[in-house]
């Protein structure tokens, strides 16, 4: 089993799997390095070892530590048996070395198994595996290493195919003189991770059991998976909620936790024959409760009124503490069944006659408040009205002054105004002479041109002018400034300042000087020519810029036109993200949508041309078409490299299917970059264009590729693109589902498992 830890400590749980008692003789765990195994499923899925084989071994035995640093257990090809490996192809003859082979690579094989293999002398290697639990979803991974001493004159050449059971079949291609070759194979199947209880819940747990640190009947691990403590209940949602508490004399001693509050999905509180002390916390948000059980406590304090307001509540036990004060008169209606014996200072309400002189009073003076209320609101809206387009302040020469003017597009939005949102007024004459009456156009927005300009204090600035006023650009326009204002990061085009005047909305942002990343890429042949590491780089900071707008803002951002020309670039080649003219709040996206970004076609979700929806996975599948940009320098539709009917996203998962990489690699930077650096992007590109929005990654992993890349770029020597194996580096493959049908039936046509790798 291969687990991905989540923090220094692992939970192991020991449950019965039919009669007797669980036990346990050995557990043995080793350290991998942080490059083995990656997956984007590491939240969702284990790895099992299905077949771990050295091919071309000298007999039975197996390889594992010493020579596995890393203590795998690597089985020997000769190992023939039932439900593993079961045949092989006539011709294949078994060869080995006792050269040092190089294994720095990122599954680090051990050098035993790499210096021994196979080949095939009739022109194909194959193998049949008969393994147990398959078909299924899983990952291969294929080793090889040219251990053989070549003639000058001679190749070796081969291609990969898997048919649908989990065979291994190499064939060599018609210029190779040698025949396919292998050292070793890893099959890892996927196994769902069952969903840890909601954290809200396991917290207050644990606040339960640090206040009985010496009690016998605290547990480890998770509270409901997989199997439940005895002392609490579980639902079958995902994530598990707990529904009871049961700790009725179990000696528990202190006050009843605060936190007890966020478990919302309570039904039963059993705390009674313990020695709880202090007042009841506020459990009011906890409105399933239907039981609660507090009696032969020592509970002191009054009963809170929100007892009487939980909807559900249907018994309330308190007898035998010492409460005080009134019951709160909701909880005598009869609807609540109460036992509150034995509390002396407990009492019930004297009976009030609701006197309606009182309650005519009552509701005059009330009346007379709002109505007063309302006409000193309408005095200040029209004072408001009065007032000059903006207010000069000593700024001192600032080039950015406060307003106070209101903004129509913003009332006719929300009711407020712009300024209400803290972002600097300017001017128009301002802008106008920072722009030099707006001669400079460096570019186009969403909405309108966007032109160069130099504030007093010789700031630099990018204006965007809004080219009409109907109300769908208004609404862009209130959008933009009520968002920017609020949103502040460092891959985020950060907004200076708005103009609001003369019938012209105007946007300033901070100026980037190094143009956009569609102008590198596909710009002149005179255009600077980014290396890969800096296309890594500027892909990781756009990354960073997109996930903070997906988590980092409440509510999350949509910004729904991903796109190289949307990403900026500054002085050190650094990369924010701007235009939000399209960006909406995820909550307001659930619904139809009719604003989809123009010039956008080759980025834009297939799922939208369906249910007219755009998520945060839609910007996800922008992006990875902007990932695939950046590998092989081309646009995401241009007929001049594809077809008409095929754009960037098709033209690439059909190579990188077939394991093709080095056709889809931008030719400047071919011999300058390492293979591997090259998979990692593609392989998390292809899953952001998935076609499904459920199978796609989420930003956070898609950034953990390209970091993994830039590591794999930034740490291992310069390794030239070779069609040669010279070196034992892992020839990965990405086993995706449309070529490798070892996915069960029952999971090819949803998204609760990855596509098989």
């Amino acid at each position: 089993m291969i687990v991905r830890a989540p923090s220094d400590s692992v939970d192991v749980c020991i449950c019965c799997a039919t009669t007797g008692y669980p036990f346990i003789s050995t557990l043995e765990l080793r350290l991998l390095n942080l490059s083995m195994y990656a997956t984007d499923f590491e939240d969702s899925f284990f790895l099992e070892v299905a077949a771990r084989v050295n091919f071309g071994a000298p007999n039975n035995e197996v390889v594992r530590y010493p020579d596995d640093p890393y203590d795998r257990i690597w089985e020997s090809d000769l190992d023939r048996r039932q439900n593993y490996l079961v045949g092989v192809a006539t011709g294949t003859v078994r060869i080995n070395t006792s050269k040092n082979i190089d294994v720095n690579t990122r599954e680090y094989p051990p050098v035993k198994v790499m210096q021994t293999a196979v080949i095939g002398t009739e022109d194909v290697l194959s193998y049949r595996l008969n393994l147990e639990d398959f078909p299924a979803n899983a990952r291969a991974y294929a080793y090889l290493a040219e251990i053989e001493d070549l003639a000058p004159n001679e190749t070796r050449k081969f291609k990969l195919q898997r048919p649908y059971m989990p065979d291994y079949n190499n064939a060599v291609t018609r210029d190779s003189t040698r025949g396919p070759l292998l050292n070793a194979i890893e099959i890892n199947r996927y196994l769902k991770i069952a969903p840890e209880t909601d954290w809200r819940d396991v917290t207050v747990l644990g606040a339960l059991k640090s206040i009985c640190n010496r009690c016998t009947w605290t547990n480890e691990g998770d509270p409901c998976i997989p199997v439940q403590w005895e002392w609490v209940t579980c639902s079958s949602t995902s994530p598990p909620r707990i529904t009871k508490i049961a700790l009725s004399g179990k000696n528990v001693k202190g006050e009843i936790p605060s936190e007890l509050n966020k478990m919302e999905e309570l039904t039963e509180l059993w705390l009674d024959g313990n020695s709880f002390t202090g007042p009841l916390p506020d459990m009011s948000n906890l409105i399933n409760l239907k039981y609660v059980h507090l009696e032969n406590n020592r509970l002191t304090g009054s009963l809170p009124s929100y007892l009487g307001s939980l909807p559900n509540l249907q018994e309330l036990y308190i007898q035998n503490n010492s409460f005080g004060g009134e019951i709160p008169p909701a909880l005598l209606t009869g609807k609540v069944k109460l036992n509150y014996k034995d509390n002396p200072g407990l009492h019930k309400g004297a009976q009030r006659k609701m006197c309606f002189r009182l309650i005519w009073g009552t509701s005059v003076a009330v009346l007379a408040v709002l109505l007063v209320l309302f006409l000193g609101s309408l005095l200040l809206w029209r004072n408001l009205r009065r007032k000059a387009p903006y207010q000069k302040t000593d700024d001192k020469g600032d080039s950015l002054r406060n307003s106070t003017k209101p903004s129509t597009a913003y009332s006719i939005a929300r009711g407020g105004h712009l300024i209400d949102e803290g972002v600097a007024y300017i001017t128009l004459s301002e802008l106008e002479e920072a722009t030099s009456y707006f001669s400079r156009r460096i570019g186009n927005g969403n909405f309108g041109p966007v032109f160069y300009g130099q504030m007093k204090d010789g700031k630099e600035v990018a204006v965007k002018m809004m080219a009409d006023s109907s109300s769908h650009v208004t609404q862009q326009f209130v959008t933009e400034v009520a968002l920017l204002s609020r949103i502040h990061h460092r891959n985020l085009v950060a907004l200076i300042g708005y103009c609001e005047e003369e019938h012209q909305r105007i946007l300033v942002y901070e100026y980037m000087h190094n143009g956009t990343l569609h102008e590198h890429i596909h710009g002149s042949v005179n255009q600077k020519c980014l290396d890969w590491l800096a296309r890594l780089r500027i892909a990781e900071d756009a990354a960073k810029g997109l996930e903070y707008l997906h988590t980092g803002c409440n509510p999350s951002i949509i910004h729904r036109d991903v796109k190289t020309s949307n990403i900026l670039l500054d002085t050190n080649m650094r990369a924010k993200l701007s235009d939000f003219g399209l960006s909406r709040k995820a909550e307001e996206d659930l619904t139809h949508v009719s604003s989809v970004a123009r010039e956008a076609v080759g980025y834009l979700d297939p799922e939208y041309y369906g249910n007219q929806k755009l998520t945060e996975k839609s910007d996800v599948y922008s992006f990875g078409v902007v990932l695939l940009e950046l590998i092989s320098g081309k646009k995401p539709l241009s007929p001049e490299d594809f077809s008409a009917e095929l754009s960037i996203v098709h033209w690439a998962r059909s190579l990188i299917r077939k394991g093709d990489i080095l056709s889809i690699i931008d030719p400047v930077l071919v011999g300058n970059v390492k293979i591997e650096s090259i998979w990692r992007v593609a392989e998390v590109a292809i899953q952001c264009v998935e076609q499904h929005g459920c199978a796609r990654p989420r930003m956070q992993e898609v950034i953990l590729a390209i970091q993994d890349a830039i590591k794999i770029e930034g740490d291992e020597a310069n390794q030239k693109l070779s069609s040669n194996c010279s070196k034992a580096h892992s020839a990965r493959k990405t086993l995706l589902s449309s070529f490798l049908d070892i996915e069960s039936p029952d999971l090819s046509n949803g998204c609760q498992a990855p596509p098989a790798r």
